[in-house]
């Protein structure tokens, strides 16, 4: 729940923007990405509403069409004029709850749905040569190529977003049952199943690598740095980039999905895996699917 706003007339456009956040967090469970990144959506439209001498409380639809279509002139991606609009949708109708504003000019806003790009993944064979060359360099005992194939190998064979990679701690891990907890978008809880390459390598990490890195700040995390901090993203990134052919560490979460489908596993079940609110984005993956299938039927039939 948001705290009270302040009357309208006395508020800045800073303290506006930082109860906007707040409500993000509170109310929504959003991600500090994309509280970051909304907030900089709605501060980018008040800075176009004060060049055309217009406060943001009287902003109105024909004021957001020409925001929108200054970004189109300006060549920025459907992705981002998508995102910016989906924020101030967000922002007015929040602040005509509040009473920031007599009417919601944004309720009728409407903007082009972003390219559904298909997500880059690897082959099958790709990921066996990568996983397998991240536990040859394992095999050394050193602490930081036990920690990378470990992360690779959960990376991969749980789907995990990189952001619940790196808030996993160790008692998430049931290296018997082959399960970790993870805390996906939203705060939202759930338990996704790995195998036995994946349990092997942390079996490893746990034993032999973290106990070198583990130092009085690294308290419960699963996966430390060189100074015994918590992996941040940005390190894990740089893991997957070095260990995985130059992947980014989101393709080994769509190559999960897309080997998953490809194996035989139901749409519901890889949506479960994968933490997806909505089975319409797990169903893009059925189209990286159809597309191989394509291509090999075009390739082996004789009447194709």
């Amino acid at each position: 729940m948001t705290t009270a706003a302040a009357p309208t007339d006395v508020m800045t456009e800073d303290e506006v923007v930082t109860s906007f956040a707040v409500h993000l967090r509170a109310a929504c469970g959003a991600s500090e990405h994309t509280v970051r990144a909304y907030v900089g959506d709605v501060r980018h439209l008040f800075a176009h509403a004060r060049e055309h001498g217009t406060a943001w409380r009287e902003v109105g639809l024909a004021d957001l069409r020409a925001w929108l279509s200054a970004m189109v002139v300006a060549r920025l991606s459907r992705a981002t004029i998508a995102r910016r609009g989906a924020a101030v949708r967000r922002f007015y109708r929040w602040a005509a709850v509040e009473g920031l504003v007599q009417d919601d000019p944004a309720v009728r806003l409407v903007t082009a749905a972003p390219r559904s790009a298909l997500p880059v993944t690897a082959e099958v064979d790709q990921a066996r040569e990568f996983l397998e060359a991240g536990a040859d360099r394992a095999d050394s005992g050193d602490p930081v190529p036990l920690r990378d194939h470990a992360v690779l190998e959960l990376l991969y064979a749980a789907g995990l977003r990189v952001g619940e990679l790196v808030g996993a701690d160790v008692d998430d891990v049931d290296l018997d049952q082959r399960l970790v907890k993870v805390r996906g978008k939203g705060g939202k809880e759930r338990m996704v199943p790995f195998g036995l390459p994946a349990a092997t390598a942390l079996s490893r990490w746990l034993g032999e690598g973290r106990p070198h890195l583990a130092r009085e700040c690294s308290g419960p995390a699963l996966f430390l740095g060189v100074r015994g901090r918590r992996l941040d993203q940005r390190q894990v990134r740089d893991v997957v980039h070095r260990g995985a052919s130059g992947l980014a560490p989101h393709s080994l979460r769509h190559s999960a999905a897309t080997h998953l489908l490809q194996g035989g596993s139901d749409l519901r079940s890889v949506q479960e895996i994968l933490g997806h609110s909505s089975l319409a984005t797990t169903q893009r993956y059925t189209h990286v699917t159809a597309d191989r299938l394509r291509s090999s039927y075009a390739q082996a039939h004789p009447r194709a």
